[in-house]
């Protein structure tokens, strides 16, 4: 299998799921777009895309103009060639924003082990059938999708107090997930060196929050593991 990772900083790769896809002999093609790689033009010879977090917005296009061609190209996978896309966090947002919905501040943002609520409609749902009705996943994020209630190829899969579209699907083949179920136990350390996210822990949790977060993640890692498992090998059945 094929798969295109689009990162938009190096330490946030697909994590778990990546080692799982590299046991598994998966062919992975990374374009860190924040260091000036581009997208392969012929999207179709790869079988699945991911797409990552990064501490930047999906509107900072003048600041990150690669934004522009990035948001393009998942349009072409996703809506045109109707190919298996993940996004997780920015990826969401950006996934959120190509279907045509709104990304608008979190209020507040979600940051630390939160609960992620899902719907009846995960019941019957390739991916995320075999789920408990409640997860605890880690959350670090301050905007949101919104206003894509008007497609009628988006479904709502789960819902957190604060963030109505946690996860979403359009269609059967492209998942938004705005949580991190793919980190693995040294991603909070690894995150909380890069300024924004240190920033925005500190703001919501106080100074000093890293280690807390980190320990909390941990506690909850291997629950998240098995969720990534599942996660993992439901999509691999979209390929």
């Amino acid at each position: 299998m094929n798969i295109i990772i689009l990162q938009h900083i190096k330490i946030e790769d697909p994590g778990y799921i990546k080692d799982l896809m590299m046991a598994d002999g998966f062919n992975l093609t990374t374009i860190e777009l924040d260091e000036g790689q581009k997208i392969p033009t012929n999207l179709n010879e790869f079988d699945g895309m991911f797409c990552m977090g990064g501490p930047m917005d999906t509107y900072m296009e003048k600041e990150f103009p690669w934004l522009v061609e990035e948001k393009k190209r998942i349009k072409e996978f996703v809506i045109d060639l109707k190919k298996p896309y993940l996004g997780f966090c920015l990826g969401c947002q950006l996934l959120g924003e190509v279907v045509g919905g709104k990304i608008v501040k979190s209020r507040p943002a979600e940051i630390g082990m939160m609960d992620i609520n899902f719907t009846q409609e995960k019941n019957k749902d390739n991916l995320f059938s075999k789920f408990p009705d409640q997860i605890k996943s880690l959350q670090w994020h301050s905007y949101e999708v919104q206003e894509i209630e008007n497609n009628n190829d988006v479904t709502l899969l789960a819902s957190s107090p604060i963030t109505k579209y946690q996860i979403f699907k359009y269609q059967d083949h492209a998942y938004g997930i705005q949580f991190h179920i793919e980190i693995k136990d040294t991603t909070v350390k690894e995150w909380g060196c890069v300024p924004e996210y240190k920033k925005a822990l500190e703001d919501q949790l106080g100074n000093g929050a890293l280690e807390k977060f980190d320990q909390s993640a941990k506690d909850n890692m291997t629950d998240m593991n098995n969720y990534s498992k599942i996660l993992y090998n439901n999509f691999k059945k979209l390929l």
